[in-house]
């Protein structure tokens, strides 16, 4: 037996929805594990004899998707059962989903999706079948016949796989994409595990430095400043990301400030920012006073981070160059000399001050 959801929304607004980026698709489907009170989230790709990606599987071992309620929860757009509650109901982490979203954009990975899903009642733990395609994206398939589970959770199996997901095969640089999106979140909750085919997301392996900061806004208030800088460029660096102080991300946009070639993020944290974010304030930026007095002053504190690792690369620069042609005489150091002021294009000091 099986029994149909129809989404209450328009066929064109849920295909826009299926035309996200591989990475922010599976940054939804993740948060959608962590918000089934998740610990540990997998993502896999499956690849053919090719090495193409044909398929993807996204589980978690949260408390599973709740068959009685959904109808709301696969039968809405914009009134997410999130709205009802801003804690996960076992270990009371923030919830992410407002919007009933995330399910969509698993569409923007693959045609046909299929959440296998094992949830409890009362004492017994039953897996339940739901199925989308994308030939039909406002109707999902409930399987009413559930079968004995093994353990709560949630797989996601999205098969047919866009010729767009090949570009997660760069494991590395989706790792560091993750690890962008889910960094302040997994310092708050730090038992919360995600990985990658195998790898570990987490901001400590793919940043280069981490660097914190108080501000001061010119009105008085008070935010948190941390600078992540990442050892390999990845889409999405050089944002300002507006967070809640147990690490949410709120609402992101470019920093606008120069690093000299470093991709970092930046993390602005103030517990004012939730109720800023709940009156649509963070979207507007610069044009709201009050963010953009917070925008002001984490612009100031970039500048000033930047210009300071400059000045220590010059420095360090300098006394290495000194260290290699001290055993040159004084016409091969002026020779040298000449040549690096060719090769950096940039007034430095004469041969006596390096």
């Amino acid at each position: 037996m099986s029994k149909q959801i129809y989404v209450q929304a328009q066929a064109d607004h849920i295909a826009s929805l299926a035309k996200a980026t591989p990475v922010s698709a599976l940054e939804e489907l993740i948060w959608n594990a962590l918000d089934a009170d998740a610990r540990e989230v997998r993502v896999d790709l499956i690849t053919n004899a090719l090495g193409a990606v044909v398929a993807l599987r996204i589980s978690d071992d949260g408390t599973g998707v709740d068959v009685l309620k959904a109808d709301s929860t696969f039968g809405s757009l914009g009134g997410s059962w999130k709205r009802d509650g801003g804690a996960t109901a076992n270990s009371h982490r923030r919830l992410h989903g407002r919007h009933g979203r995330g399910r969509f954009k698993a569409f923007a990975l693959g045609t046909h999706v299929e959440w296998r899903t094992t949830i409890r009642m009362g004492g017994d733990l039953l897996s339940y079948v739901i199925t989308g395609d994308i030939e039909s994206p406002g109707v999902f398939n409930l399987d009413s016949a559930p079968q004995p589970g093994p353990g709560t959770g949630t797989e996601v199996y999205i098969s047919n796989a866009s010729v767009n997901c090949d570009s997660l095969l760069n494991a590395a640089a989706t790792v560091q994409a993750l690890a962008a999106k889910f960094a302040l979140y997994l310092k708050s909750y730090p038992d919360v595990r995600i990985y990658f085919n195998g790898l570990p997301v987490t901001p400590v392996i793919v940043q280069r430095r981490s660097t914190g900061y108080r501000l001061h806004t010119e009105n008085g208030a008070e935010a948190r400043l941390e600078v992540i800088e990442w050892k390999c460029k990845f889409a999405g660096a050089g944002h300002l990301v507006f967070a809640g102080p147990d690490g949410f991300q709120l609402h992101e946009q470019a920093a606008g400030v120069r690093s000299g070639g470093e991709p970092f993020t930046a993390y602005l944290v103030s517990p004012r920012f939730p109720a800023l974010a709940a009156e649509n304030a963070l979207v507007m930026d610069e044009l709201n006073p009050e963010v953009r007095s917070y925008i002001a002053a984490a612009r100031k504190a970039l500048k000033a981070h930047f210009l300071a690792e400059m000045d220590d690369s010059i420095k360090a620069f300098k006394k290495e160059w000194k260290a290699r042609i001290a055993a040159f005489s004084e016409k091969e150091k002026k020779t040298l000399l000449t040549l690096l002021k060719k090769s950096l294009n940039t007034p430095l000091s004469d041969q006596g001050q390096i």
